[in-house]
Parts: structure tokens; C-alpha cells; sequence
């Protein structure tokens, strides 16, 4: 259902749309040529929307504040972009002396060694364990601000550290701008943020990534919960069996890296041009390989097929990765974990 804006009375209203005009004619003045002029307007026209609007300060201090963490997030990832990053989520109460944190810190060293970045959400445990790992200058940590857990902080400095208010935007970060994620046995926090990855990923919210639920061998935490997952809601139709792609369970760091590592060994990204699918390859697909792509994935498209083409005028013009290679689809927008079986199929045999 869409909400409509109350109504205003005739002459306040009016005054709020010439204090917006205003502000358009302001930044117009200013003659800065910039291609995003157009979001900015929109997000000073919303303000001042808001100002008329009669909200509740409580609502205007959670507006405010999650959009100035959004924007120094935004700014700290900034220079890093180019940059593969894993994200590591675990438990704040895992010792050093555990099996999960070693395997933690191993795990981030040897993708940092593989040049990719560690983020982390910067406070003890598995989080320090992911920073420690990684060395402080390939880490970021994204904290959240709680009475009783201070930031973990690598002796020396150079960890890019964050301390948010808010879960949600604080998860977010941690999902956003990372390509890969590896989550080790926790609590709450940890499930939250691994069912809500799930989540994002099954339902087309956030691109397809690996993602690993790592645990030492014979620990049986991950095992207990797919157990859970395959026996009470796959078997009652809550959820498919093929979301169960969505992850790999590894115990090992070896076994880990190397999910990670084969998700991106021909696959790069994709991206939607209008109602359809491209898929960013690292090598050129074969005739016969699109053939046998189109047998067994060809229910993944509304209509048509599963082509090769060319980079789109739109890629081009972005200089969005032209030199890649490229399928494209009109897909589904529904079998995500079968698009995913798609990405694993070119990844071993394109």
C-alpha cells in the first residue's frame, strides 16, 4: 500500500515548495558540473520536505543520524572500491585460545596475502581475530557502539574503524562492500547477519557471493543448524532445496579461501540493463559451452535464450568493464540459487 503525504495547509505548503525552488537555484547558481546533481537535489528536496512534514524528533534524530553515518561509511570505503574485501562475521565472546579464532585469523591472512581486504565489525573475538590476521592496513572495522564491547584496535593503528549507532546501517557496510563473506560460529548477532545475507542474496537484494560458514572439524555448529534447515524448513517448503547452494560449510581455512577464490575464477559481476541479466566473464565463452549453458539453464529466462554479446552502449558509455566478456538473459528474477548453480557452471567449465 502506498502512504501518501498528509496534507498540508495551502499557504505552509506553499511556502515549503519556494524554500525547495530556493534551494534548486542555489546549487543551479553554483554551476558545478556534476553527473549526480540530479540525487543531490533529490535528497535536499526531501529535507526540505521533511522540514514541513511535522515528524516526531525522534524520527528526524534517526533520519539525521543514519544518513551522516551512511555518508562517513560511504567516504572510508571510498579509495578501497577497486579492492575484492572479505567480511568476517563471528562471535565477540570466541578467546584466542579457541579453534574458531585461530581459524579466523588464518582465514583472513591468507586471502589479505591473495591482495583482498579484511572488514570485520571491529570489536573483540572473531572480529579482532579477522583484524589480527589481515594486519591492521588491509583491515576495516565496523563497530557498533555497546556499554559493554569496546573496539578491537591493532596495536600501532591503521585499522580503518567506524563506531556506528545503528545495527542496520552498520550492517549495511558490513554487506555492501564486500565480495565475498566467511561467518564462524556466534550468537545472535552472528545468526542475524548470516540469515540476513542469505536473505538479501535469495531474494535478489544483494549480489551473489560466496559465502562460507567455517567451524573447526567435529564442532557440528554449522552441520546442526543446515540440519535444521534441510529437515524442518526445506522438507515443509519454507524454503528450496536449491537455496542451499547459497553457502558452503568448510572446516578448514584451505577449504575456505578456496570457495572464495573459484567463485571469481571466471566470473567477475553482473549487472541489469533494463529487464535483462549480463553476466561479466574472465574468458570468452565457447559455442558448445552456451549450448550446454542453455540445456541446463535455460528455465532461469522468461523468454529467449542465454547469449554471448558484446558490452552494451550503456557499459560502454560507463566504461563499466568493456573489456570483459559477457552473457546476457532475460532471467527470472526468482531462482537466485539457480543463478548461482549458473555462475559455479562457467566458473569450472568456461
Amino acid at each position: 500500500m502506498t502512504t501518501k503525504a498528509p496534507s498540508q495547509p495551502g499557504g505552509q505548503w506553499q511556502n515549503f515548495e519556494r524554500a525547495r525552488q530556493q534551494v534548486f537555484d542555489l546549487l543551479e547558481s553554483l554551476g558545478e558540473d556534476t553527473a549526480n546533481r540530479d540525487i543531490i537535489l533529490r535528497l535536499i528536496g526531501e529535507a526540505v520536505s521533511i522540514a514541513g512534514s511535522k515528524k516526531d524528533r525522534l524520527d528526524l534524530k534517526i533520519m539525521n543520524s543514519a544518513l551522516a553515518e551512511l555518508s562517513h561509511a560511504f567516504d572510508l570505503f571510498a579509495p578501497y572500491r577497486g579492492v575484492r574485501k572479505l567480511t568476517i562475521f563471528g562471535s565477540a565472546r570466541t578467546s584466542p585460545d579457541e579453534a574458531s579464532y585461530q581459524m579466523a585469523k588464518e582465514l583472513a591472512g591468507l586471502v589479505a596475502a591473495d591482495s583482498w581486504m579484511i572488514v570485520t565489525g571491529g570489536g573483540p573475538g572473531i572480529m579482532a581475530a579477522g583484524i589480527s590476521g589481515a594486519g591492521a592496513h588491509k583491515a576495516f572495522g565496523i563497530n557498533i557502539s555497546l556499554p559493554f564491547e569496546q573496539p578491537f584496535v591493532e596495536p600501532g593503528g591503521g585499522v580503518k574503524l567506524l563506531e556506528m549507532k545503528y545495527f542496520f546501517t552498520r550492517k549495511l557496510m558490513l554487506m555492501k562492500e564486500s565480495d565475498a563473506f566467511a561467518s564462524l560460529p556466534g550468537g545472535f548477532g552472528t545468526l542475524d547477519e548470516t540469515f540476513e545475507l542469505l536473505t538479501l542474496m535469495q531474494t535478489g537484494k544483494a549480489q551473489l557471493a560466496p559465502l562460507v560458514l567455517v567451524e573447526p572439524e567435529g564442532m557440528g555448529y554449522w552441520e546442526a543448524l543446515e540440519h535444521f534447515l534441510k529437515t524442518q524448513a526445506a522438507t515443509r517448503g519454507l524454503i528450496s532445496e536449491e537455496d542451499l547452494k547459497l553457502y558452503r560449510i568448510c572446516h578448514s581455512t584451505e577449504e575456505a579461501k578456496g570457495e572464495i577464490v573459484r567463485f571469481y575464477a571466471n566470473y567477475h559481476s553482473l549487472r541489469w540493463i533494463g529487464d535483462d541479466l549480463v553476466l561479466r566473464l574472465k574468458r570468452k565463452p565457447r559455442e558448445e559451452l552456451i549450448e550446454k549453458v542453455n540445456e541446463r539453464y535455460g528455465a532461469l529466462c522468461t523468454t529467449g535464450r542465454i547469449e554471448a554479446i558484446h558490452p552494451h552502449h550503456v557499459e560502454i558509455s560507463d566504461e563499466d568493464h568493456v573489456d570483459l566478456y559477457r552473457l546476457h538473459f532475460k532471467f527470472n528474477r526468482r531462482s537466485y540459487a539457480g543463478l548461482r548453480s549458473l555462475i559455479d557452471f562457467m566458473n569450472l567449465e568456461g
